[in-house]
């Protein structure tokens, strides 16, 4: 069994996972449109290229997502996707990226769990926690 998110944008899904292949270090498996797909003929003629389904692999871990008609769209609430950055200045710098545009519920600093942690909500509205474990002395970390 395996969990995963998929997230659902307005209308900016190809824009997004481009953005997170880039920042993240991710790579695209698949991003397809309407267009692609049997569903074209019940579809609008504006809504043809968006993005009905995406997944990128992230270090052995999937990230799901699409874009949801506009009558159907809801901002992302009630959850954040969590990453974990193996050190300090990689945290910084993914947590700038993503927040940049973004809006910053909690400032990057040093926790009593992290070296690094930080929460903001991307200019895709996608909520995100950044997180730099700090060593723990058994050598368990909840990642």
């Amino acid at each position: 069994m395996s969990f995963n998110a998929y997230l659902s944008f307005n209308g900016n899904c190809a824009e997004a996972f481009a953005f997170y292949e880039t920042t993240l270090g991710g790579r695209i498996e698949a991003m397809l449109t309407h267009r692609e797909t049997p569903a074209s003929e019940q579809t609008p003629a504006e809504w043809q290229d968006k993005i009905i389904h995406a997944c990128m692999t992230l270090n052995g871990t999937m990230i799901m997502g699409g874009d949801v008609p506009p009558q159907m769209y809801q901002p992302m609430t009630g959850f954040s996707v969590n990453v974990v950055m193996p050190t300090a200045t990689e945290a910084e710098r993914v947590f700038a990226a993503l927040s940049t545009g973004g809006t910053v519920q909690m400032p990057m600093e040093e926790t009593f769990w992290a070296e690094r942690f930080g929460m903001a909500t991307d200019r895709f509205g996608v909520p995100w926690m950044v997180n730099c474990f700090k060593p723990n002395p058994d050598g368990e970390n909840c990642q």
